[in-house]
């Protein structure tokens, strides 16, 4: 859990500041749980330049209650949480100097959104919330008050958390109750999972991660793992300790997720699929009377594949099924061995490539049109598909036929600016793994729409 908050204060010298505003959001990695949102009397000035930047003035704050009195409400809503805020070291020793007042040592691990953002988002120019929040097209309100700024860290270290592809910001959160001692049972761990679309993570007691899965059932999927009898399932059982997970909402998404960050992570459980599962590719070739055909072989680097696949019998049906949509001959797409007219043919579903009937040129095109409805090759485009929330979309970025990432958006604008979207992607390696994922979601049409630029 961690508690995400900003604070303003009324300026002055060094460790003798005093809090004039508070906002604590909680958050569980995925939602806002709880929030407290306070002006605070300091019961000292308000420096002249602050009540400039921040509209806050003495005579708004002399009813409001002091810190003391908010004192406990801070505690509860901070108690066993991860203290995160946009320049942490500022925010963090204004409320440990508040509390030292009263006589309280207030102590908690933090995380810094600045740090984690010059970490995770090199490119950017500046690293200020200001600058930031519009860089991605985070939309703000009441800059320069807690809530507002508090609520931008919330969205930004909700974009941070998706960049972190090697998981470090959740591995410190799993830490963290590794030093508190907390060893959770499989009902606790199955509590605290969605039923929802998304990936999962499941943690050894080293802080390790030792298996990475998707499902569009979370917390079924990881309770299949916890009541398996597969010698795998055995030693997940007895190693887990902590599963920590990502909504979706995209299936693809999901897919990407899981294959990449496998990769990266290296998970001791997922042995099959640190290297490519896909292995049988579809070619397009041409024979002596010149029609185009279509061949299924392993995969050749030397040649470019139209789409790949992880088995024979796979490709195998699909060409049964571009072959019935597209009107193709069984003969040039190897699925039938005959030395004259194929089977389709006497059955009028093959206009008679087989035997000459049709012609090159409109046979070609029928091939080629197969080609470019189920190919990503030199497109620049966005597979928009649905989010985490009712609220939210989802898109898949290919950019002249290179897959570059995924995002979630809440407004049209953040995707049809260019520059900001290219700020807030998720960057992911265009790889063929990667390729056969989108290119077989483009083939089912699971995505709700592209957007083509």
């Amino acid at each position: 859990m961690y508690a995400i908050l900003d604070i303003e204060t009324t300026g002055g010298q060094f460790n003798e500041e005093g809090i004039t505003e508070i906002a604590i959001y909680k958050f569980d990695g995925h939602e806002i749980v709880d929030q407290f949102i306070s002006l605070v009397n300091p019961e000292i000035p308000i420096q002249p330049f602050v009540v400039k930047l921040t509209g806050i003035n003495n005579e708004m704050l002399r009813l409001a209650p002091k810190f003391h009195e908010v004192a406990k409400r801070i505690i509860e809503i901070t108690q066993d949480c991860i203290i995160v805020a946009h320049n942490a070291v500022f925010d963090y020793r204004i409320l440990c100097t508040e509390f030292r007042r009263l006589g309280y040592e207030f102590n908690a691990k933090n995380l810094c959104t600045v740090a984690l953002s010059q970490r995770l988002l090199p490119e950017q120019p500046s690293h200020s919330l200001g600058k930031l929040v519009r860089a991605l097209g985070i939309p703000m309100a009441d800059r320069h008050r807690a809530s507002g700024d508090a609520m931008a860290t919330v969205k930004l270290f909700k974009i941070l958390l998706e960049k972190d592809l090697e998981k470090t910001i959740v591995r410190e959160f799993v830490k963290y109750d590794i030093q508190k001692g907390i060893a959770p049972k499989f009902r606790d761990i199955l509590d605290q999972l969605p039923s929802k679309t998304g990936v999962y993570y499941i943690h050894d007691n080293q802080n390790n991660i030792i298996y990475i899965g998707k499902s569009k059932n979370i917390k079924k999927r990881v309770n299949q793992h916890l009541i398996g009898t597969t010698s795998k399932c055995k030693k997940i059982q007895r190693q887990i300790f902590a599963v920590t997970y990502d909504e979706t909402g995209s299936e693809l998404i999901a897919l990407l997720k899981e294959s990449q960050e496998i990769k990266i992570n290296k998970p001791l459980f997922n042995k099959s699929l640190q290297k490519t599962n896909f292995h049988i590719g579809l070619y397009k070739n041409i024979n002596k009377e010149g029609y185009f055909t279509l061949d299924i072989q392993r995969i050749d680097g030397r040649k470019k594949e139209i789409t790949l696949f992880s088995s024979i019998t796979e490709a195998q049906n699909f060409l049964h099924l571009i072959t019935s949509h597209y009107n193709l001959c069984q003969k040039f797409t190897n699925l039938s061995d005959s030395k004259n007219e194929c089977f389709q043919h006497k059955i009028k579903e093959c206009n008679g490539a087989c035997i000459g009937k049709e012609s090159t040129t409109i046979y070609n095109e029928k091939v080629t049109e197969f080609i470019n409805e189920n190919t990503i090759e030199n497109a620049t485009m966005l597979l928009v598909d649905r989010g985490r929330n009712v609220n939210e979309r989802s898109a898949v970025f290919i950019e002249n036929g290179l897959f570059k990432g995924y995002c979630f958006y809440d407004l049209n604008y953040q995707i049809n600016n260019i520059s900001i979207l290219k700020n807030i992607i998720i960057k992911m390696e265009n790889n063929r793994d990667s390729k056969n994922i989108i290119q077989s979601f483009i083939r089912k049409s699971k995505y709700l729409k592209i957007i083509k630029f």
